[in-house]
Protein backbone atom coordinates (compact mmCIF):
# COMPACT_ATOMS: atom_id res chain seq x y z
CA UNK A 1 0.00 0.00 0.00
CA UNK A 2 1.13 3.52 -0.99
CA UNK A 3 2.24 5.77 1.90
CA UNK A 4 1.24 8.94 0.53
CA UNK A 5 -1.47 9.72 -2.05
CA UNK A 6 -1.04 10.23 -5.76
CA UNK A 7 -2.73 12.79 -7.93
CA UNK A 8 -2.27 13.23 -11.37
CA UNK A 9 -3.32 16.77 -13.50
CA UNK A 10 -3.53 18.79 -15.94
CA UNK A 11 -3.11 22.69 -16.14
CA UNK A 12 -3.63 25.34 -12.98
CA UNK A 13 -7.61 24.84 -13.15
CA UNK A 14 -6.90 21.10 -12.11
CA UNK A 15 -3.76 22.02 -9.90
CA UNK A 16 -5.75 24.33 -7.77
CA UNK A 17 -8.97 21.60 -7.41
CA UNK A 18 -6.34 19.29 -6.19
CA UNK A 19 -4.97 21.78 -3.60
CA UNK A 20 -7.95 22.19 -2.13
CA UNK A 21 -9.07 18.61 -1.88
CA UNK A 22 -5.79 17.99 0.05
CA UNK A 23 -5.60 21.64 1.88
CA UNK A 24 -5.54 19.32 5.77
CA UNK A 25 -2.33 17.41 4.39
CA UNK A 26 1.76 18.31 3.27
CA UNK A 27 1.49 18.43 -0.13
CA UNK A 28 4.37 17.91 -2.55
CA UNK A 29 4.42 19.19 -6.28
CA UNK A 30 5.94 18.47 -9.72
CA UNK A 31 5.51 20.09 -12.51
CA UNK A 32 6.09 18.98 -15.93
CA UNK A 33 5.74 19.79 -19.23
CA UNK A 34 2.68 18.31 -20.70
CA UNK A 35 2.85 14.42 -22.25
CA UNK A 36 1.72 13.49 -25.95
CA UNK A 37 -0.01 10.77 -27.18
CA UNK A 38 3.08 8.47 -26.74
CA UNK A 39 3.53 9.77 -23.13
CA UNK A 40 6.45 12.10 -24.00
CA UNK A 41 6.98 15.53 -22.55
CA UNK A 42 8.41 18.31 -24.53
CA UNK A 43 10.39 18.94 -22.04
CA UNK A 44 13.67 17.33 -22.58
CA UNK A 45 14.53 18.05 -18.72
CA UNK A 46 10.95 17.15 -17.22
CA UNK A 47 12.07 13.40 -19.38
CA UNK A 48 15.18 12.88 -17.22
CA UNK A 49 13.61 14.22 -14.01
CA UNK A 50 11.00 12.35 -13.81
CA UNK A 51 12.30 9.40 -12.65
CA UNK A 52 14.56 10.60 -10.05
CA UNK A 53 11.61 12.72 -8.68
CA UNK A 54 9.88 9.11 -8.75
CA UNK A 55 12.87 7.28 -6.88
CA UNK A 56 12.64 10.25 -4.25
CA UNK A 57 9.01 9.25 -2.88
CA UNK A 58 9.95 6.45 -1.41
CA UNK A 59 10.99 9.36 1.08
CA UNK A 60 8.02 11.04 1.69
CA UNK A 61 6.46 10.62 5.13
CA UNK A 62 2.76 9.08 5.65
CA UNK A 63 0.08 11.79 5.23
CA UNK A 64 1.44 13.65 1.97
CA UNK A 65 0.48 14.23 -0.84
CA UNK A 66 2.65 14.13 -4.46
CA UNK A 67 0.46 16.37 -7.42
CA UNK A 68 2.22 15.63 -10.76
CA UNK A 69 1.06 18.45 -12.90
CA UNK A 70 1.27 18.56 -16.43
CA UNK A 71 1.76 22.41 -17.12
CA UNK A 72 0.25 22.68 -20.99
CA UNK A 73 1.71 22.77 -24.00
CA UNK A 74 5.20 24.57 -25.36
CA UNK A 75 3.70 27.70 -26.52
CA UNK A 76 1.43 28.03 -23.45
CA UNK A 77 4.08 27.25 -20.87
CA UNK A 78 6.45 29.78 -22.67
CA UNK A 79 3.37 32.85 -22.35
CA UNK A 80 5.09 34.78 -19.45
CA UNK A 81 1.26 35.86 -18.27
CA UNK A 82 0.33 32.07 -18.11
CA UNK A 83 -1.28 30.83 -14.54
CA UNK A 84 1.68 28.73 -13.65
CA UNK A 85 4.46 32.43 -13.83
CA UNK A 86 1.53 34.64 -12.13
CA UNK A 87 0.04 32.62 -9.77
CA UNK A 88 2.40 29.72 -8.50
CA UNK A 89 5.76 32.20 -9.63
CA UNK A 90 7.10 29.01 -11.35
CA UNK A 91 9.87 30.28 -13.50
CA UNK A 92 11.22 26.78 -15.37
CA UNK A 93 10.06 23.52 -15.85
CA UNK A 94 10.37 20.97 -14.01
CA UNK A 95 10.03 22.52 -10.33
CA UNK A 96 9.21 20.30 -7.29
CA UNK A 97 7.79 21.95 -4.98
CA UNK A 98 6.64 21.79 -0.86
CA UNK A 99 3.29 23.81 -1.51
CA UNK A 100 3.12 26.50 0.65
CA UNK A 101 6.88 26.94 1.42
CA UNK A 102 9.80 28.27 -0.13
CA UNK A 103 11.39 25.36 -0.59
CA UNK A 104 11.43 23.85 -3.83
CA UNK A 105 13.86 22.47 -6.80
CA UNK A 106 13.87 23.51 -9.92
CA UNK A 107 15.69 22.36 -13.77
CA UNK A 108 19.07 20.83 -12.63
CA UNK A 109 17.78 20.51 -9.64
CA UNK A 110 15.52 17.83 -9.77
CA UNK A 111 17.87 15.59 -11.60
CA UNK A 112 19.96 15.48 -7.96
CA UNK A 113 18.63 12.52 -6.01
CA UNK A 114 20.14 13.87 -2.98
CA UNK A 115 18.23 17.17 -3.34
CA UNK A 116 14.85 15.43 -4.31
CA UNK A 117 15.59 13.01 -1.04
CA UNK A 118 15.88 15.74 1.65
CA UNK A 119 12.77 17.88 0.07
CA UNK A 120 10.62 14.95 0.50
CA UNK A 121 12.06 14.22 3.91
CA UNK A 122 12.50 17.31 5.35
CA UNK A 123 9.78 18.19 8.34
Amino acid sequence: MARYEEVSVSGFEEFNQAVEQHQDKTIFAYFSGSKDAEGKSWCPDCVLAEPVVREGLKHMSEACVFIYCQVGERTYWKDPNNDFRQKLKLTAVPTLLKYGTPQKLVESECLQATLVEMLFSED
